[in-house]
């Protein structure tokens, strides 16, 4: 089942994909106190993802696809988190082009453990979305990821029982920042680079979702999926779920450890080889990204043009 939050006409729903179109939750609701969002159908639990497949099954009014503007499948999910460092081919091109020690040892997943970070939810914007280049970096890359969505609540589940607990799946496209603007005239101090890289990842609308939440059944093996990344028709990423360092499993397991997981938070997985920082072939002002990975459709955005002026805050 493909869940999608849309927008037609002045009204913002959510609905399931059919082969006829978009059939509407909330108005093809039998009773009151519908659910009014993809996060709302996922809080509800596995009862209600079972009646709304019932809906999307049932003979009844559907709108067709291209009446709509899909919007982010979870336009603000509860907590949206990532990986850095999770495909061992994007660490080595990394380490190599730009010097950065990323550290990756002989058997990463026995001699280490995940690296994740939390973005505010003003990062996720929607497929088709422009998104803005921010005023603080002159170097704009993309990053394909296979996204995460939780359905239930996990805390310290051990990666056997960690799939139970998600949702389903969607295309993230973890577009960074690779520069800053905050380093002239600034004093040297622990940490800058560690910090210059984090805020690289939370300017506004900078995590593209979608098309759709793919929930898990309809994905035979989450760790078997083909993806791809195009600039203007281009390959830039061509990879597979299977070379993670960490499979979902564990990471879900590993997050659970740290904090409480819950029903429509979001998880990004990392990215493979293949993003500009390692050839210097960075994105321009106007150019297409398309995000494709096998089973969940291809997420397509554009990048805004490039700021007259940036921000220097000690200018």
């Amino acid at each position: 089942m493909r869940l999608v939050t849309y927008r037609h006409g002045e009204t913002v729903s959510c609905g399931a994909v059919t082969a006829r179109g978009v059939v509407d939750i909330p108005g093809s609701w039998d009773g009151p106190d519908a659910p009014r969002s993809v996060k709302a159908v996922l809080e509800r639990g596995t009862a209600c993802l079972d009646t709304v497949r019932g809906l999307s099954q049932a003979a009844g009014e559907a709108l067709s696809l291209e009446s709509v503007t899909l919007l982010a499948p979870l336009p603000c999910p509860g907590k949206l988190l990532a990986l850095a460092g999770n495909y061992a081919e994007h660490i080595k091109e990394a380490s190599l082009e730009r010097g950065f020690e990323l550290g990756l040892s002989d058997s990463p997943r026995q001699t280490t453990t995940p690296r994740p970070f939390l973005m505010p939810t003003s990062v996720v914007s929607g497929p088709g979305d422009i998104v803005p280049w921010p005023v603080y970096s002159k170097e704009i890359d993309y990053e394909l990821e296979l996204a995460v969505v939780m359905g239930q609540r996990a805390k310290c589940v051990t990666a056997a029982e960690a799939l139970d607990c998600v949702a389903g799946y969607t295309i993230g496209n973890d577009i960074s920042a690779r520069s800053v603007t905050f380093t002239a005239s600034r004093g040297e101090r622990a940490w800058d680079e560690f910090y210059d890289w984090l805020n690289g990842k939370w300017a506004d609308g900078f995590f593209p979702m979608g098309p759709w939440l793919v929930t898990k059944e309809e994905i035979a093996d989450v760790q078997n999926l083909a993806m791809t990344l195009k600039v203007n028709g281009v390959v830039r990423q061509d990879a597979n779920t299977s070379q993670m360092i960490y499979p979902v499993a564990d990471i879900v397991s590993f997050l659970s450890h740290l904090m409480t997981l819950e029903a429509g938070d979001v998880i990004s997985t990392g990215t493979p080889s293949g993003v500009g920082i390692a050839t210097g072939k960075f994105l321009e002002g106007g150019d297409t990204i398309e995000c494709t990975i096998e089973g969940l459709g291809t997420l397509t955005n554009t990048l805004g043009e490039r700021p007259e002026a940036f921000y220097e805050p000690l200018a």
